[in-house]
């Protein structure tokens, strides 16, 4: 008897160490795929701007258009937690989003330079964004359900959701570096149309490898029915009703809403005025991603007992000397000084793009602290909806900046207006910094 107890136990720990695995084969193979998304959408500012030869600020309304299937994030979660296909409601819905992204870019790579328009680009890269959103909230909920009590053992997983978690981000890091580096030196050697085709073969690749795994072997705990999900809906507009939330995720979005982004206008000068290299943008954007994550090491170690207010409002004006900083970039001040354009825009503007985002990792932890029990993934999903909301606001802003200034593709004397106005709406936000909690065990009381 002792023996059959032991070789079922055997068998049941086997199982629960098989789920791990697929489940980092799974994961992993989607945040690196994840970061790497960055290659293409390298090749398509160069493809905007060199083959269909667009303006600054139409480049600029098209990438930040694209990102609208990202605003509706908490629809997908809540459609993947409702409808099983074949009793999968997580590796489907990771199938259908690949599947989408493989479409996309292979019909972009494929078609003649000749019958590619604008507005076929525009559309089929709102239905790659569109699958890339289904993927990271399919994979998003793949990463907290693991973390907890498999069907078949009443065990815990071995692996944490912290470890699983510093798990997909290094892997999310990992693709993105290597994205950005293979761009920037595939770019001069390669068509962007290679680039695409290159990442959509990718992509099938992935899809063959999710569709080959059985939801059934990962060992995930039961899920909420379509009741639940009902009472937990209602759950979270009852959490965004309480003050400390409503007016913290306000306040994130108009940071965020408020600033008019010059992502395109920038691009357009660094490659085509200045002939900056796009090895250089791609070595620019690994500093970047390098620089967020000495942040968040940073930031676990020495300031996570700073009050929130204080240091989310220093972010926010550090955010906005760094634009000043690129204002004197543009009036050339920084190559009189014997900084060449090439360092400034790797070190600098790397930092700078990223700065944006050194935020949400507080906010983050605000919101966790702040939201009831249970819901925090309702209100995570609806946090970063929100953001990419407010970005897109940003980015038409800065289209509306760009014509206000009066820059065009080959004229950027109104360049360095246009950032210091843009430094100047960073700071705007500050002046409604009591809608962030300054005390939040007071204000989760409330």
């Amino acid at each position: 008897m002792k023996e059959m107890v032991s070789s079922k136990e055997e068998e049941e720990e086997e199982q629960v160490r098989g789920g791990e695995r697929a489940v980092k084969r799974l994961l992993g193979l989607g945040f690196v795929v994840q970061g790497l998304r960055c290659l293409p959408w390298m090749a398509v500012n160069f493809f905007l701007k060199d083959t269909l030869q667009v303006h600054p600020s139409t480049l600029q309304l098209l990438q930040n258009s694209a990102n609208l299937p990202m605003v509706a994030k908490p629809l997908y979660g809540v459609v993947s937690d409702a409808i099983y296909i074949h009793g999968q409601h997580r590796i489907p819905y990771i199938a259908i989003g690949v599947f989408l992204q493989a479409v996309s870019w292979l019909i972009i790579a494929l078609l003649p330079p000749s019958s590619i328009s604008i507005f076929s680009v525009t559309f089929f890269l709102l239905l790659s964004n569109l699958g890339a959103s289904v993927v990271e909230v399919a994979n998003d909920a793949l990463v907290a359900e693991t973390s907890k009590e498999p069907n078949s053992s009443k065990k815990p997983q071995k692996s944490s959701s912290g470890e699983l978690q510093s798990f997909v981000w290094m892997c999310a890091s990992i693709g993105g570096v290597l994205g950005n580096l293979i761009g920037g030196i595939s770019i001069d050697k390669f068509s962007s149309q290679t680039m695409f085709l290159a990442f959509a073969l990718l992509l099938v690749v992935q899809l063959v490898t999710t569709i080959t795994i059985r939801e059934n072997s990962l060992n995930l705990p039961k899920t909420l029915s379509t009741t639940g999900i009902q009472k937990q809906l209602h759950e979270l507009v009852e959490v965004l009703k309480k003050p400390a939330i409503a007016y913290s995720i306000a306040w994130l979005s108009v940071s965020y809403a408020v600033i008019p982004v010059l992502t395109g206008t920038m691009f357009f000068y660094q490659t085509q005025h200045l002939g900056l290299d796009s090895s250089v943008l791609g070595i620019s954007k690994v500093f970047g991603q390098a620089a967020l994550l000495a942040w968040s090491v940073i930031y676990n170690k020495h300031l996570k007992s700073i009050p929130p207010r204080k240091l989310i409002c220093a972010i926010q004006a550090a955010t906005a000397l760094c634009m000043v900083s690129d204002a004197l970039f543009v009036k050339r001040i920084y190559l009189e000084i014997g900084i060449p354009d090439s360092v400034y825009v790797v070190i600098f503007s790397g930092v700078l793009e990223v700065m944006f985002l050194f935020k949400v990792l507080p906010y983050s932890v605000l919101m966790a602290q702040l939201c009831p029990q249970g819901c925090e993934g309702s209100l995570m999903a609806f946090l970063m909806s929100t953001i990419a909301l407010a970005c897109i606001m940003s980015g038409y802003l800065g289209v509306a900046l760009a014509s206000f200034v009066g820059i065009s593709g080959n004229d950027f004397i109104g360049l360095p207006y246009g950032i210091m106005i843009q430094a100047l709406c960073t700071l705007l936000p500050l002046f409604l910094s009591s809608w962030i909690p300054s005390d939040i065990k007071s204000k989760k009381e409330d």
